[in-house]
């Protein structure tokens, strides 16, 4: 049987050069290769439009040795990174050429490429056209004139490459797109400097609003600040600001906090890009540069700065088209507003801003229905007794609702009453449990493990995890087996934000509590100190007091004993109170 083997017409490489969307991209694969070299500097030359002038890129990458031109460089489709691994070798930079196409980039955009690079006192230079390619069968079988001469200095390196005869039905590169393009990908790197038409990248090059200024903070120093807020479609690379200490760029970008903002549109932080130089934070860079230190006084004078900066900039950028985008949605629901008593179409007028404002970006359809919740809720809820209750009310009434209205705004206020209501149904259907003598422990564990608000606003801070669990388990695990297994209590360990732990151990809603129970719920804490060096507060919980439980003044400090029945009256207190201060006396 005779062997057939495929062959390669020369077209191929026309039609991997045609692989680019436009001709920025293409020169970026240019520039690509330079990173690849370690080059730290690359400097890319573009013609004015309508004249003859060549494209240039040229790069102080490592270069290439005619070995190297010959074995990989003309190696089509070769992967570098199996040659070589997935980093450069001399800055261990992580390598961007997948495909070993890029090479054919430039003859996207010109008829004409050549191609100069220099190493170990060695130059080789070789040119490729269109023409060659199309007067050629086969690739393997294209003739390439490959030069080497001698230069004087041995440890010169670098390529060069001149793109000339540039294709007519194409636009001419952009030098302003392709400085928008390339800040994307090399805009946070430190080791490499990008210079198109001699202008480096620069923060500038972001299509949108920017903003230079300098300020000095008393505690910080100066502040060098340059930022952009882009109005180009789609989300910026690695958006944020970047910190520059002596130099040198610590950690990620950060948003200053806005990105924890409820009333921000999460969209648009993916549009703000920039950097400032902030000398003064030195002392407060980690060893490692990757960071700043927790809790530092200095972040958090800047962060009070920059934030209402950053979005007093966003506000003007994207200001009109929020309003925009309201006005159309106020006409879609102009007949339901228009029904609405004057005063309730104030607040709603504003809640829909704020709506508008979280929900920037997302289409119509979507912030439609949620507008629509908000006006449900305004004409049918307790939002409109609220509503009537402010309107009806007098003059010292309304300040003092203005004042939580400002707070929580109106939204959140609906929502406030409809959680006391539902935290009420669960004090009733507690109580219920807790009244009936066969209910365990395990019970009222499951039941309050995540309502821990039931003991009062200051534990509600407090939750469990995974680990909490475990070290639980292990510990009951290791004491209670065998003989006392049937004596295993009901711990519950949580944590708070500030590190602070809590203990609690459950006993039956009909049990009633012994010295001996107190005596056990303190000895937990000492068997749980190997866990944790920080401060652990205990509580026993049962059904009544004994006659020999020690008094509040004789016990342990961080040591609470409740009564079911008492927590309850005291939580269903607070929440009436919640509901009185929210709709008057009849909504209580």
């Amino acid at each position: 049987m005779p062997k057939i083997t495929f062959q390669v017409d020369t077209r191929l490489a026309k039609l991997l050069a045609e692989n680019y969307r436009s001709s920025e991209r293409a020169l970026k694969e240019l520039i690509d290769n330079g990173w690849d070299a370690d080059a730290e500097h690359i400097n890319i030359s573009l013609p004015e439009p309508l004249t003859s002038d060549p494209v240039i890129v040229c790069d102080n990458g490592s270069g290439m040795t005619e070995h190297e031109l010959l074995k990989e460089y003309l190696y089509i489709a070769s992967d570098r990174r199996q040659r070589r691994g997935e980093l450069t070798s001399q800055k261990k930079r992580k390598v961007k050429g997948k495909k070993g196409i890029g090479k054919f980039a430039g003859l996207m955009i010109a008829n004409a490429m050549q191609v100069e690079t220099w190493t170990r006192g060695k130059k080789c230079t070789f040119s490729l056209t269109t023409a060659d390619l199309e007067n050629a069968n086969d690739i393997e079988d294209l003739s390439v004139n490959l030069n080497i001469v001698d230069i004087p200095d041995s440890k010169s390196h670098g390529t060069k490459i001149t793109l000339s005869n540039l294709v007519q039905n194409l636009s001419f590169p952009s030098p302003d797109k392709l400085r928008q393009l390339l800040l994307q990908e090399y805009g946070r790197s430190d080791d490499i400097e990008i210079t198109v038409n001699d202008k480096k990248l620069g923060i500038d090059d972001i299509q949108g609003s920017y903003t230079q200024l300098k300020h000095n903070l008393p505690n910080v120093g100066e502040l060098n600040i340059r930022f952009t807020v882009s109005n180009q479609k789609g989300k910026l690379k690695q958006p944020g600001i970047s910190i520059r200490v002596g130099g040198k760029i610590v950690g990620s970008p950060t948003f200053f906090g806005l990105d924890r903002e409820e009333d921000f549109p999460t969209k648009l932080l993916d549009k703000i890009y920039g950097e400032i130089e902030a000398d003064g934070l030195f002392d407060h860079v980690t060893a490692d540069w990757g960071a700043l230190i927790e809790n530092s006084e200095l972040f958090t004078e800047i962060q009070e700065f920059i934030k209402p900066l950053l979005k007093e900039k966003v506000k003007e950028e994207y200001g009109r088209e929020m309003s925009l985008a309201q006005a159309r949605l106020t006409r879609k629901i102009n007949e339901r507003l228009s029904a609405l008593p004057e005063y309730k179409r104030v607040y709603a007028d504003k809640a829909i801003k704020s709506i508008l404002g979280r929900y920037y970006g997302e289409p119509e359809s979507k912030v439609e229905p949620i507008v629509s919740v908000l006006l449900d809720a305004v004409e049918k809820t307790d939002y409109r007794a609220i509503l009537d209750y402010i309107h009806a009310a007098e003059h010292s009434e309304i300040s003092k609702l203005a004042e939580a209205l400002s707070e929580f705004g109106l939204a959140e206020l609906a929502i406030v009453g409809e959680q006391a209501k539902s935290r009420l149904e669960f004090l009733d259907r507690f109580e219920e449990l807790c009244q009936k003598e066969e209910t365990e422990e395990y019970v009222v564990h499951s039941a309050l493990e995540k309502c821990l608000w039931v003991f009062g606003a200051n534990y509600s801070v407090f939750s469990s995890n995974r680990t909490l669990k475990r070290q639980v388990e292990d510990f009951l695990n290791k004491n209670y087996i065998g003989e006392r297994a049937n004596k295993r209590p009901d711990l519950l360990l949580n944590v708070n934000f500030a590190n602070e732990y809590l203990l609690i151990e459950f006993k039956r809603p009909s049990h009633s509590l012994q010295y001996k129970d107190y005596q056990q719920a303190t000895a937990y804490r000492n068997d749980f100190v190997p866990y944790t060096s920080s401060k652990i507060t205990v509580i026993l919980i049962g059904g009544k007091r004994g006659i020999d439980l020690p008094p509040s003044h004789h016990m342990e400090p961080n040591t609470n004993v409740f009564i079911f029945d008492e927590i309850i009256a005291s939580a269903r207190h607070q929440l009436n109170w919640l509901l009185k201060e929210l709709g008057g006396e009849q909504h209580a």
